[in-house]
Formats: structure tokens, sequence, C-alpha cells
């Protein structure tokens, strides 16, 4: 069904136009005497819906902060109401099973076809409500949206979580976030629009065959936001122009990182990065893991293990080797700190005071990122400690909510209950050292976050998922996880090469697993090692695996420009660098079948290795283009499957057409 075109006019001011609606202020409300809907347009192509059983709705941006104003075109009719902003449009009616039904449409020239639409129980006897708010106290509700599903439909993003399945469709995802679980609450849908759940309360998104279902356990209204597109390009640029940009991507951040757990003092430090220089193996950043400090909770080097940071810092910088640290956020009762943030309420808290700390080598309490008295102090400390003497960069390990899942739901911050509250602490926290940073000074801000929330990106922070296996099922779990973080609208993504909990450091499995690893991460928007084991370093892993890798990271080097070319766009447009197949292939059907290979940008086409011994793959080709072998540069048509070699020295990489330039950086990296 389509809605009516009797007439179009710009609202102004206020205007009567039957017995539930109201047009106030370029937006379109609709009260029943059970609850009240809002519905205004939000930067390009896009409207916010906000729900409530209260008179009134709240305004409260949470991701929704970058606006863009627009004028709505507004049309009633005694039977219906439609907004409309650009190619999206809302219509509002009272069906026989729900006052206030709500149907989204996308404009294709003077066509609507429609796109999502609330569900529609059909019969009273099976109605529990499309809408729903139950009370939980304190103001809070637990509220449910449904929406009817439709066949063939496939849903993307939601960012880190471990499905096993590139599309979405048929998984059900818990919304809170715990070190390889990064709930970013955007999808993209197949039929051409991107819907943001803007709300960071605990509950459940269910991606059902007979109906969608979004559910919060504590929330003051139901808020969303809507946009249509006529591609994923259009739909992730809609996101980002109203949730933030990504920053400038620095040219250091291109290169190699190297970390593992952990270097524990500054010589053991200092000797990795002069074995790089010696081996002439390009090296960017090294990592200062955690427990680099006495007592946790003071925010400095020990210098037992750290006597001269000034030094170190300065040795590295005159390599063009830049330090990564990662402080932590926890806070013993012993640490110089303790006292003067209890007395100032600078912790979070728990209802009840039931637990107000955290386990961590014994209790802890935790800073309020959501605090800015907590978040001030915090940073005046990293600062003092860190940035003073040149260490620019922080690694933002853990900026989840530290309590047991379990136990998520009591927990209180500054703002606000965590039941409603709990996914924007890391949003606070990557909001308060970004901000810090920029004040001191530094113009280049990469932070390696183990969460992410929506509108994380505009802050500089590069998602990685923490403890996850070192195996191959989890290099390939990772990837697709990887690609759904990409198309959550956080374009910066690294997962750690070789995986960080690792059971089996020394056999051939172990060692071929270490070299698709870093073939695959070659690809990805941050080159990043990390793991638990002692040889984590290129040249030590072991077995014949240091010629590939280090033909990796020297491929990698190589292809920094063309890197740096796609995080523009990223930054600019909101393109993801790595992103699926389907994205850039839209109208090969067959591009959305595939799960197990990507796009670094629009003309490399990766298929990585994710069996052991495996020496060879099928990889599929889209159609609309030729694409031209990396390694042997074997031209072939697009539309089919090839069986692709994979020896040990390479996986499969094609390049769109025949560029000679991005050719010639493939060749003969195993000579330097």
């Amino acid at each position: 069904m389509t809605p009516p075109h009797r007439c179009y006019f710009r609202c102004a001011g206020e205007k009567e136009v039957e017995k539930h609606v109201r047009i106030i202020d370029n937006k379109l409300v609709y009260r029943s005497g059970e609850e009240t809907l809002v519905i205004e347009p939000w930067g390009r192509d896009g409207l916010r819906v906000r729900v409530t059983p209260l008179p009134e709705t709240i305004n409260r941006p949470w991701a929704l902060t970058e606006r863009v104003d627009t004028q709505a075109h507004i049309e009633t009719s005694d039977t219906a109401a439609t907004i409309r902003n650009g190619k999206i449009s809302a219509r509002i009616r009272d069906i026989y099973t729900q006052k206030g039904h709500l149907e989204f449409f996308k404009w294709a020239d003077k066509t609507p076809i429609p796109i999502l639409r609330e569900y529609d129980y059909r019969v009273h006897a099976h109605n529990p409500g499309t809408r729903r708010f139950k009370s939980v106290g304190d103001g809070l509700f637990e509220c449910e949206l449904h929406f009817e599903a439709q066949d063939g439909e496939r849903l993307y993003g939601m960012g880190e979580n471990a499905t096993g399945r590139l599309n979405l469709k048929g998984c059900v995802i818990d919304l809170y976030q715990r070190h390889v679980k990064a709930v970013v609450p955007f999808v993209v849908s197949s039929q051409g629009y991107g819907f943001l759940w803007n709300n960071p309360s605990l509950g459940r998104a269910e991606f059902g065959n007979n109906m969608t279902r979004w559910i919060s356990y504590g929330s003051k209204q139901i808020d969303y936001y809507i946009t249509a597109g006529d591609s994923y390009a259009n739909l992730m640029e809609n996101y980002t122009d109203v949730t933030g940009h990504a920053p400038e991507f620095p040219w250091w951040a291109s290169g190699f990182w190297q970390c593992k757990l952990r270097y524990k003092t500054q010589e053991e430090l200092l000797n990795v990065a002069r074995e790089f220089k010696r081996r002439g193996l390009p090296l960017s950043v090294l990592v200062i893991d955690f427990r680099h400090w006495d007592i946790t909770g003071n925010w400095k080097l020990d210098p037992r293990f750290w006597p001269d940071p000034e030094a170190m810092v300065g040795e590295l910088d005159g390599m063009g080797v830049r330090i990564m640290i990662s402080p932590w956020t926890l806070v013993d009762e012993k640490s110089e700190n303790f006292a003067y943030m209890k007395e100032h309420g600078m912790f979070t808290g728990s209802i009840g005071g039931r637990k107000d700390t955290v386990d961590f080598d014994g209790p802890k309490y935790q800073y309020d990122p959501t605090n800015p008295e907590a978040a001030r102090f915090l940073w005046s400390k990293w600062k003092e400690n860190y940035f003073d003497i040149g260490i620019r960069t922080f690694w933002l390990d853990p900026c989840d909510e530290f309590h047991g899942i379990q136990e998520y739901d009591q927990v209180l911050f500054h703002i606000g209950p965590a039941r409603e509250t709990h996914a924007y602490f890391p949003v606070a926290h990557q909001k308060n050292i970004y901000e810090g940073l920029i004040a001191a000074g530094e113009k280049e801000v990469v932070t390696i976050c183990r969460s992410a929330w929506a509108g994380s990106q505009r802050y500089g922070a590069c998602l990685a998922p923490h403890d996850i296996l070192s195996s191959f099922e989890h290099l390939e779990e990772y990837m697709k996880v990887g690609l759904n973080v990409a198309m959550s609208g956080i374009p910066w993504w690294s997962c750690d090469i070789g995986g960080f909990i690792t059971h089996d450091n020394s056999s051939p499995r172990f060692h071929e697993l270490m070299v698709r690893w870093y073939q695959y991460a070659v690809f990805t928007p941050v080159f990043r090692t990390h793991g638990n084991r002692p040889n984590n370093e290129p040249w030590n892993i072991g077995g014949d695996s240091y010629p590939h890798i280090r033909a990796a990271i020297l491929l990698r080097e190589r292809l920094r420009p063309y890197v740096m070319a796609q995080m523009k766009l990223a930054s600019e447009e909101g393109l993801p660098p790595m992103r699926p197949v389907f994205f850039d292939f839209a109208d090969d059907p067959k591009a959305g079948e595939v799960e197990d290979q990507f796009l670094f940008g629009p003309d490399l086409l990766v298929a990585p290795i994710t069996r052991f011994e495996a020496r060879s793959r099928e990889v599929y080709l889209p159609i609309g283009t030729e694409w031209t072998c990396a390694w042997t540069g074997e031209r072939l048509p697009g539309g089919q499957v090839v069986e692709a070699d994979a020896p040990i020295e390479r996986i499969p990489v094609y390049v769109r057409g025949d560029d000679a330039g991005l050719l010639g950086l493939f060749k003969k990296v195993y000579s330097e």
C-alpha cells in the first residue's frame, strides 16, 4: 500500500489535523491516550521515532549527536498521516489491532516502496501489542517493538557478536558488552534501509524469520532512527552523518603494531624494537600492556621495571616507533588515588550498595566514565604520567563495564542505572580520553578498544575483540565478525593476529595458523598482533613461519598508501575499508551469499584461508568486471567461481580490472 499524494506542505508552527495527530515544529506527533509517538526528520533521508507511555518524549540524544537540520514534508488525511524526508517516509494509521500503526517506505523516483512495517497481529485474541511498555520502577519501562519479517531479507551489522554468520537473519543478540562482544545496535537491510536502536540499555534483538523484535529491559522510551538509500554506501554515509565521522586516520597507524601479553621491562621492550630494526622489519607501534604499574589504580609505569621512560620514548621516537599503553580503569584500595576518588564519588555503584567492587586479582573499584569529575581526574593522571613523557596513544582495555554479566542490571552510573545506560560505558570512556588528548594538543587519535557502541567511531575508537582463541575456527568466525563491525558504522577494526588465548604455541598447526592470520590481517584496517604466549614476535613464532610472516608485513608496508586512501574515505564518507562483497556488488545476487571473502577498498578481493593445510579454495568473482590474480597476473571474467591456489606463501587476492600500480605491490615481497 502507498501513502496518498493529495498535497504536501511545509509545516509551520502547530496545526491540528485529526483526533490523534498534531504537527508541532517540523514533527509529526501522535497521542492516543495510551502513548505519545513523535516522528521527525533526522539528517539526510532519515527519520527519528520516539514512543513513550508518558505525555511527552525525552530529548536525550544518545548516539544521535550530529543532527543535520532538515525540513519535513507532512501530509494528513482522515485515515492516515505521512511524514517524508528525502528518500524515506513514514505513514501512521489506526488499524483494527493497533492505534498508530507505523509503516516505512523508500522512495524511488515518485514511487514509495515498502521497506519496514510494525507487526500486525490481525486478531485481538493473539495481540500482546506491537509497542509494549511495562513499568519496572525508577521511571523505567521494559519496552518491546515488533516489526514484520520479510522473506529473503538479509541483515548485517550489530557490532561484534560471534554468531558464526555474516547474515544475521535468524539470530538472537543479547544487548550487552563483554570482552569479545561489543554491541553496536545499527543494522543494515538488503531491502535498502538502516536501523539504529538508539538505546544503550540492557536488552535483546531478535531477527526471527517470522518477526523482528527489539527489547529493552529498562528505558524511559522507545527511540530509534531509520534511513533509506539506493546503495549500502548511501546508508553508511547517512548514518555516519548523524552519529559522527571517524577522525582523520594518521599515517603511523597504518603500519604494523607489535603487542603481546606482556613486555615486563623497559629493556625487554627496547630490545624488541631494536630487533625489528636490525632485521629491516617495519614497525609502527609497540605496546606496553597492563600491569606496568605497581598497584592497580596508580596510573604510571613502575620505576622498578621502567626506570627511565623518557629515554625509552626518545629512543623509540628515533626509530619511528610509537608507544601505545594500556592503563586500565580499576582502582585498588591501596592505590594512592583511591581515597580521593572514593571521597568524591568517582566510582560506579550498585543498587542498594550490595556490590560496588569488581573482581580483578581481588576486589577493585571501577571509575565511572559518565561522571565528569571522575573523567577529569583520571585524565589528569594519565596526562601527567603518560602523555607528558611522550606516550600519546592509549589502549582502552577495559572500556566495557567490568562486573559479572549477571550483575549488570544492579550497577549504577552517574547518568543512571546500568539497566538503562549499560552500553554507553565505552562511549563515555572513549569520549573522555579523546577530548583529553585533543585538549592536550594531540591531533592524531587512535585508541584500540575492546568495546564500542553507536557513535564510538567519532572518538577515534578502533574496535578489537579480546580473549579470542588461537584457532582456525576463530580466525574464520572473527573474519565475519569484522565485516559486521564494518556494517555497524565502526570503520576501524583490528583482530589480534594469532588469537589471544593460546593452548598450543609450538606445533605445525600453530605455525600455519599464525601465517594464515598474518596474511588475512594485511587487509584489515589496523594490522596488529597480540597474544598470551611468549613467542609472539615474527621471528620466534617457530617452524618455517618467519619468511611468510615477514612477507606479509612487507606487503602491508607497500600497501599503506592504498590503506590510507580507504581510511580517508572512511573518515569523510563513512565507507568501511573492509567490507562484505555485496557492498559494492548489490546487483549481483550471488554476492549476497558470500560470507568467507571480502573487499578491502573497492579494488582488492580477499579470500582468507581458514583451514589447516588447505592449499586451495573456491573464490567467487563478482559479476560486472574482470579480476586479475594479484600473484600471477591471470585475468578472469567476473560472475564465476574459481578454484584458487593457496600455497603457504599466499592467500587468494584479486585486483579489480588490471591496475598495474596495485598489482606491482604484490610482486617480489619474498625477495626483500
